[in-house]
């Protein structure tokens, strides 16, 4: 039993997924999703807590992390059976990632180059990066989540430009802002604002106590009603 980590960011206003490079066969030099197996005495959250910790150095319970699927194509190892539960983890900027003991390099990989043809993923972790993706594209529909891609605290601004580079395409800045300040607990003012070099002041806001966005935030960039 082994446990994969999905770990997405957004840096430099593109959405970026942790990669290492395999120290071991099989699939030795070949780009991976970090993670590993599960110790004896540990359950799947710690694991991929510890796994997490010692790719990023940070800690797991500050981020968002929740259980994506169980993975058990019987071919998927060629070392044999084995099973691997994937785990998707969002977080803020996340600094450089250090190489784990079985990697020799990790980087911050734009997720776009990531699942290009021309990169061949280890095992299946291709189709486990592609459903990590489409959970937090489902997830910012549906949810708060999306703030915990936000160093706070942080400007509407800063929010849209998140959406953006998870949805991958752009919104009109005045509908955003008035969906989401319109939504119940989303995001929760300050009371202090942002003074840019050019342009006029933005306020600024903290992750509100919803978790829930109801109505949800469509990728269409329609609200449901």
């Amino acid at each position: 039993m082994t446990v994969d980590l999905v770990i997405l960011t957004v840096r430099q206003d593109r959405l970026r997924v942790l990669l290492i490079e395999r120290g071991n066969q099989p699939y030795l030099g070949r780009p991976a999703l970090p993670g590993g197996f599960v110790r004896h005495g540990e359950t799947l959250d710690e694991t991929a807590l510890r796994e997490l910790s010692e790719e990023t150095g940070l800690d797991g319970r500050k981020l968002h992390l929740e259980q994506l699927h169980v993975y058990s194509d019987p071919d998927r190892d060629p070392r044999g059976r084995v099973v691997t539960v994937a785990y998707l983890a969002l977080g803020p900027d996340m600094p450089l990632p250090v190489a784990g003991t079985d990697a020799t390099a990790a980087r911050w990989e734009p997720i776009s180059s990531a699942l290009t043809d021309g990169m061949s993923l280890a095992f299946d972790h291709a189709a486990i990066l592609r459903d990590g993706l489409e959970r937090a594209r489902s997830q910012l529909e549906h949810t708060t989540v999306a703030a915990a891609f936000c160093p706070e605290p942080f400007t509407v601004g800063d929010l849209r430009h998140i959406y953006e580079a998870v949805w991958g395409f752009k919104l009109d800045p005045s509908n955003f802002r008035r969906k989401v300040t319109r939504t119940a607990g989303f995001l929760e003012p300050t009371g202090e604002r942002r003074f840019p070099e050019t342009g006029r002041p933005a306020n600024l806001y903290r992750r509100g106590p919803a978790s829930l966005l109801i109505p949800p935030l469509l990728r269409s960039g329609e609200v449901s009603s």
